[in-house]
């Protein structure tokens, strides 16, 4: 992976990426897919005790096999890549500019433990709408930056790259590209993310969408800790109590990676040692994307465009950066809930998924977002969104921002 430098005018210059996955790491790779040493079964028959054997199995035996090494390479060089320093780190993002006139620059921010990779599926059809359903109105100049810690971009060094210095490096990236107004999206930390930068509420945000909104009560987020949570109050409506219940399960059985990487990332060496235990790592994210996951390596069967070379992708451009720990680090910096209401005020768009981590109800989003311009349920899509449902997505986003244009 090699980067053209140079500076002009005191601001670190926008330089190209060239994207270089060296032979030598694909064989280390395989090699150690191979040599791998599996634990016995579980003995349950059900995913309570997590990622099972079955599955790992037949992901690991499809992957040493039989997927393209050469894929995630070849994906990435068909976009333009680039790298710039903000605040004393290199920053990596993908800049696809429209050929439509008047397109509206967005940049979109993805989640863990995603990568650019799951987003680039999208980039298709909301740069290019009239080539995937769409119309020229609805075109967008993208900009997908991968967080620090991930892919491309640099790993801090120091304590501080939280999801506020991150959304204010998003708002430098933006203008330094030329970018005088501009539209954010995200979900998972991507989410939070784009919620912080809507909170500051920079001059050049016209709006954000989220596939994943803070919409939690501040008196109801007290009940809700790591493992612990108190019981639903009375009064909640039909859909708040669902939701309620949702977040509840996240809190008590589908967060204990968050816990471990939140308390002791540093302490997930096997991350960068063996590419098997990362791929389990990463498939345990939640119940609903494991059950979306699954069928693609043990059955064939792909929900969506959850298929096991999609899924494989993402691990694989994970374990060529070695930014297991240190994409874990994030959730040691953040101080914010995941869930909770963050104070936005700029013109929100917000699409629910149903088989998201909870389905926001409707009363709650608007009270988190006063101004709520847009509100949709979709019937199909996971956590994972822009990945699973691609074309779903890009549709969400146009229709979000519509009126913002």
């Amino acid at each position: 992976m090699s980067v053209t430098r140079e500076k002009t005018a005191g601001i670190p210059a926008i330089r190209p990426f060239k994207v270089d996955i060296p032979g030598e790491a694909l064989d280390d790779l395989r090699r150690r897919i191979a040599a791998t040493r599996l634990p016995e079964k579980e003995t349950v028959a059900d995913p309570s005790q997590g990622v099972q054997l079955a599955t790992i199995q037949a992901l690991a035996r499809y992957w040493g096999s039989e997927y393209d090494f050469g894929r995630v390479e070849a994906r990435l060089k068909a976009l333009p890549n680039f790298v710039t320093e903000i605040d004393g780190l290199d920053i990596h993002f993908i800049h696809v500019e429209s050929r439509h006139e008047n397109a509206l620059p967005l940049i979109i921010t993805h989640g863990w433990p995603g990568s650019v990779i799951e987003l680039l599926n999208v980039v298709g059809p909301l740069s290019d709408p009239t080539a995937h359903g769409g119309s020229a109105e609805d075109a967008f100049h993208l900009v997908i930056p991968s967080i620090p810690g991930y892919g491309f971009s640099g790993k801090p060094a120091e304590t501080g790259w939280d999801p506020v210095r991150i959304a204010r490096a998003w708002v430098v990236l933006m203008k330094r590209l030329g970018y005088t107004e501009f539209v954010a999206q995200g979900g998972d930390w991507g989410a939070v993310i784009t919620d912080v930068m809507a909170v500051d509420a920079p001059p050049e945000l016209l709006g954000i969408h989220s596939n994943m909104p803070g919409i939690l009560p501040s008196d109801l987020a007290k009940g809700f800790a790591p493992l612990v949570v108190a019981p639903a109050p009375s009064g909640l409506s039909a859909e708040e109590s669902r939701a309620y219940e949702q977040v509840s399960d996240v809190y008590t059985k589908g967060i204990a990676y968050s816990v471990e990487m939140l308390l002791r990332p540093q302490t997930l060496y096997g991350l960068a040692d063996s590419p098997v235990a990362l791929a389990a790592w990463m498939l345990d994210h939640d119940a609903k994307s494991y059950e979306d996951i699954k069928p693609a390596f043990v059955d064939g069967k792909p929900v969506g465009g959850l298929t096991r070379d999609e899924v494989l992708d993402n691990i694989t451009f994970t374990w060529l950066t070695n930014t297991g720990i240190s994409s874990a680090r994030l959730y040691r910096e953040n101080t914010f809930g995941f869930f909770d209401v963050k104070g936005v005020s700029v013109p929100t768009a917000v699409t629910v998924f149903p088989r998201e981590l909870y389905q926001a109800p409707r009363s709650w989003t608007e009270a988190a977002y006063p101004n709520l311009i847009y509100f949709n349920e979709v019937d199909r899509g996971c956590h994972f969104a822009a990945w699973q449902e691609p074309q779903l997505f890009s549709d969400e986003v146009r229709a979000g921002f519509r009126s913002l244009r």
